[in-house]
């Protein structure tokens, strides 16, 4: 296995002699084992410590099995590098994106990531799924870092990911990631942003054409989201869910023509990306916004534009019917914008190359045509047939697996709050079965946290505890959101289900996702973490996880439980059944039980390791607040 990016970085590490690597560098306890707290090291020697450490992780590896799919079980981390490995190394109760004296930064860096494998690995995490890692744009730039999705140049890295005091690039950091991910068996998958770039994208000046241009003109100050009258926007909903693409009603006339057609051309010398239309019109680039539903109130993305996938002249303007649910005109591929497809569909394969990545996460994967997006998969597959592809859907359904993709995002993040929903999702998913896997996960970096709802509350502990075990046991990848085994609370971005008073307190300002911020690493908010509670999750599931795997209808029932706080789940497939029972009660303990057909037995919580009887046909139970048990079920009963 490959070690030299790993080796080189090492030796970088070594050859730092100056008296200043061993200044006040303080990291937090929990990254070395402890439960909290910080411990003050030499960040040269301590990096190099763990770097040897891996290195040489292979030979005491056991062997690994050549004939399974790693995408079948994975266990994802989610690493938003810039946020996640983020701390205030010296102490002075600020994140600085500029480097120390040491010239080591406080902020996240590719280095630091490397560090913290072995802590993700001891959770019970097997592959590593990184948010955009790509240059970011500087026009338009919301926070003081600009947000990973404003992509200037998706073949470059963000130098801020490197570290001043080693001299070495980004690139060469993200090739001794995956290195060192490998040597210890874990994947890694990247996020991919295909529909948007910033709106100084690097591609501006030499395609102009893959842009939609407006009128720079005191009009287009005014430029935002289409307006449609109420009865525009029920025919719009009711021929979308028929599936009815051709004609679809169109923005009115006005805000069409606030867009310029082709050709646009700029100044060559200049650096402005200020253009000029065919009739002498001076135009700029139009910023993006949520398209979809078609009335979203989202705050506009001042920082990204979309990137324009057909040239048809009758649809030159942004709207969900030229974004993501596409008029039937533009299926034909005289529309297609082929150099744009082309430039996208490439930008896979040379990341398989030059950095070994093992998987993509495509953003907004639901709004790309779907040619493209099977080119894309199609590339990646010829050059590795077990590279994974998720997508970032809602709904795991058989087309989006004939299109090649191993798993959707799903929409357990929206109903895994109230148990009525649980319910409902679980009742429709043992009806219709489940085509691919989702991921399980009760947050991720667009949603509130778990603890966000509860801040700094021990039920925000007991919800993410009901939560994790119960998603481990769906048909489902679980998903750790770094963060949320400490019991993080704070949002990373407000994307989805905040009110507007959220966003009057999480300015971009305020926000991870555009600024420098760090997790609670030192003291958890106060809440014990939840690192030896995972562990122990993922290793039952590991134990049962052809059951747990299992999509097939009528694979997961409901049972009825005499109170409606403990929602129970039975898993039954592989010839097991697995019983899952939590307290959806976050505050009080909840008794109750739960009926069998056999008069007396003894049952054994895998969690607490203690036996449970059933007597006279019923199991009772005591939960306290967010407390789970599972149960393998004898098959007699």
């Amino acid at each position: 296995m490959q070690k030299t990016h790993l080796a080189s970085l090492l030796q970088a590490l070594k050859s730092l002699k100056s008296p200043e690597t061993g200044t006040l560098y303080k990291i937090p306890g929990i990254w070395s084992g402890k439960e909290s707290g910080t411990e003050e090291v030499n960040p040269a020697l301590y990096f190099g410590h763990i770097i040897e450490s891996i290195l040489n992780t292979e030979d005491s590896l056991a062997p690994k099995p050549t004939d399974g799919d790693w995408r079948t079980g994975a266990v994802v981390y989610n690493l938003f590098v810039r946020l996640a490995a983020a701390f205030d190394h010296n102490g002075d109760g600020s994140i600085s994106p500029e480097p120390l004296p040491s010239g080591f930064r406080e902020t996240g860096t590719l280095l630091k990531a490397i560090a913290l494998l072995p802590y993700i690995k001891k959770l019970g995490a097997n592959t590593i799924y990184l948010l955009p890692l790509t240059q970011i744009g500087t026009a338009s730039r919301k926070g003081s870092l600009g947000s990973p999705y404003a992509i200037k140049n998706p073949r470059k890295l963000d130098p801020l990911l490197s570290e001043p005091a080693l001299g070495l690039s980004a690139e060469l950091l993200l090739k001794a990631f995956v290195e060192a991910a490998h040597l210890l068996d874990m994947h890694v998958v990247l996020e991919f942003v295909f529909r948007t770039t910033s709106v100084d994208s690097s591609w501006i000046k030499e395609h102009p054409e893959w842009f939609y241009w407006i009128k720079d003109n005191h009009q287009s100050s005014n430029y935002g989201p289409p307006h449609f009258d109420r009865d525009t926007l029920n025919r719009i909903y009711e021929v979308v869910d028929r599936h009815e693409l051709r004609n679809l009603p169109a923005p009115h006339q006005e805000y069409r023509e606030q867009f310029v057609q082709q050709p646009v051309t700029l100044p060559e010398e200049s650096e402005s990306l200020q253009g000029t239309a065919a009739d002498g019109t001076p135009c700029r680039i139009a910023s993006a916004f949520s398209d979809w539903p078609p009335d979203d109130r989202q705050p506009a993305w001042s920082d990204v534009t979309y990137l324009k996938m057909h040239d048809h002249e009758a649809f030159n303007y942004i709207a969900y019917n030229t974004i993501r649910m596409y008029d039937s005109a533009l299926d034909d591929p005289a529309t297609f914008n082929t150099s744009l497809w082309n430039e996208i569909s490439d930008i896979i394969p040379s990341y398989q190359e030059e950095y070994q990545i093992d998987g993509a996460m495509i953003d907004m994967g639901h709004a790309l045509p779907t040619l493209l997006k099977q080119t894309i998969v199609r590339k990646a597959r010829e050059k590795r047939a077990d590279f994974a592809f998720w997508d970032e859907n809602f709904n795991p359904t058989p087309e989006i697996r004939a299109e090649g993709f191993n798993a959707v995002f799903g929409s357990l993040p929206f109903v895994i709050h109230d148990i009525v929903f649980i319910r409902g999702l679980l009742n429709h998913l043992n009806k219709t079965g489940v085509a691919l896997p989702f991921f399980g996960t009760g947050e991720n970096h667009n949603t509130p946290r778990v603890c966000f709802r509860y801040p700094r509350q021990e039920a925000g502990r007991n919800h993410s505890t009901f939560i994790f075990t119960l998603s481990a046991i769906l048909p489902a990848i679980p998903f750790l959101q770094s963060g949320m085994e400490i019991c993080e609370w704070y949002p990373v971005n407000l994307g989805l289900n905040f009110t507007d008073e959220d966003r009057t307190l999480y300015p971009p300002e305020k926000l991870p996702l555009f600024s420098a911020l760090s997790f609670d690493w030192e003291k958890s908010n106060g809440l014990e973490p939840l690192n030896s509670y995972i562990h122990k999750i993922l290793a039952i599931r590991e134990r049962y996880l052809d059951l747990v795997l299992s999509g097939e209808p009528g694979s997961m029932t409901i049972p009825y439980t005499s109170q409606p706080d403990l929602f129970a789940v039975m898993r039954t497939a592989a010839g097991k059944t697995l019983l899952f029972v939590g307290n959806s009660n976050l505050y009080d303990t909840r008794e109750g039980f739960l009926e069998f057909s056999t008069e007396n037995a003894s049952l054994f919580d895998l969690i607490s390791q203690q036996s449970c009887q059933i007597r006279e046909h019923r199991l009772e139970l005591s939960c306290k607040p967010g407390q789970c048990m599972l149960f393998e079920l004898p098959v007699e009963l």
